[in-house]
């Protein structure tokens, strides 16, 4: 939104000749800035509570790094910027001084604490990298989850030994590739909503993913929520929007 546009929008709030339900309906809707390239969307977190993220692969250096400043310029926080390799880190980290960067995901101006117990747990150490988007993720939300690695059932008395830690649970994030039982399993023993994430790990028949996604789509577990292949970051978005 541009300074006329909301002096405008305030002006006719003060004069009556806009209800106040009325401007809040607009500003939820109202703009976005143009970079040629992009339409930074600076609404988001008033219509989804969650900001934009940027997204990097298929972006230059320099434009992930514009899009970045510009929703910093914004007031906007948190700003995340996921799947970014170190060329677009770099630019990102360079024209926008204090990221934290874990991995893929940087980022600025995380938000303030905020309450909540979840658990993020892997089936096996390869499944880590989709826990850390995972978990970083949630960070910047301004939640503090615990990460149990390793867990999966071909030694399913790993997980037995976080009986505890599952039953106090608020929300439980699965992160598992091969054949994905670990999700069944996971949502067999706690009340907790389960957020399942399958990763491309796996042996032959695995299909990159596919095997773990289809098992976790039907697991008889009910209620299970399933994002897509590798997506730490949705899983992370889901438990946000869990514990609005």
């Amino acid at each position: 939104m541009d300074e006329s546009t909301l002096r405008q929008l305030l002006e006719d709030v003060r004069s009556g000749d806009l209800d106040a339900d009325e401007a809040v309906r607009r500003l939820r809707r109202l703009p976005f800035a143009d970079l040629g390239f992009a339409r930074v969307d600076h609404h988001r977190s008033l219509r989804q509570g969650m900001p934009e993220a940027v997204y990097a692969p298929g972006k230059t250096p320099e434009q992930c790094a514009a899009i970045v400043a510009e929703l910093l310029g914004d007031g906007s926080g948190p700003v995340l910027l996921t799947r970014a390799d170190d060329r677009q880190a770099d630019a990102a980290i360079a024209a926008n001084p204090g990221a934290t960067r874990r991995e893929r995901t940087l980022v600025w101006r995380p938000a303030p604490p905020r309450p909540g117990r979840i658990l993020v747990v892997t089936a096996g150490t390869a499944d880590l990298p989709v826990a850390t988007e995972c978990v970083t993720t949630l960070e910047a939300y301004g939640f503090r989850p615990e990460l149990v690695a390793d867990c999966g059932v071909a030694g399913v008395h790993r997980l037995l030994a976080t009986a505890d830690e599952l039953a106090d649970a608020d929300v439980v994030v699965v992160v598992a590739g091969m054949e994905g039982a670990l999700a069944s399993l996971v949502g067999g023993v706690t009340a907790a909503p389960v957020v399942a994430v399958p990763t491309s790990v796996g042996y032959g028949a695995s299909l990159e993913g596919v095997t773990a996604l289809l098992a976790m789509l039907s697991s008889c577990a009910s209620g299970l929520t399933v994002v897509g292949i590798d997506n730490g970051f949705g899983a992370a978005c889901a438990v946000t929007r869990m514990l609005r």
